[in-house]
């Protein structure tokens, strides 16, 4: 089950440490509006997927809230179809899809999950609408 702050779910951005505090303050200047996930860890870990409207808490590496998002779209679709909009919209400094789908590749092979053309993701579009 994922993490639970100020009544909210929460949401946490790549992995403790430096890519964990980069992603963030993307997200809190602005220039991070999306993000993906792999559908396979809403089954591990037993929770709904995130609907338009709904606010989650995201999360620093000490699991306070460094900002309150609320998610403004919700798709499901293999590797193989993240749009260039969505990949864009991550804000992560990506110049083409393919340096996207290359990068987001070799993450999840560190964390022990490879991605395949067909493998299902969840990508996510959100705005901030809080700041503590």
């Amino acid at each position: 089950m994922w993490p639970r702050v100020d009544g909210m779910r929460g949401l946490e951005l790549g992995t403790p440490g430096e890519l964990r505090a980069s992603l963030n303050a993307l997200v809190l200047d602005g220039r991070k509006t999306a993000t993906t996930g792999l559908l396979a860890e809403y089954v591990e870990e037993t929770e709904g997927m995130e609907f338009p409207g709904e606010r989650l808490a995201l999360l620093g590496d000490d699991g306070r809230r460094v900002a309150t998002i609320e998610i403004t779209g919700v798709e499901t679709v293999p590797f193989r179809d993240v749009t260039w909009e969505h990949a864009a919209a991550e804000g992560e400094g990506d110049r083409s899809l393919e340096e996207w789908r290359a990068g987001h590749r070799r993450f999840w092979e560190d964390i022990g999950t490879p991605v395949d053309e067909g493998t299902p993701l969840v990508c996510l579009r959100f705005r901030v609408v809080e700041r503590p």
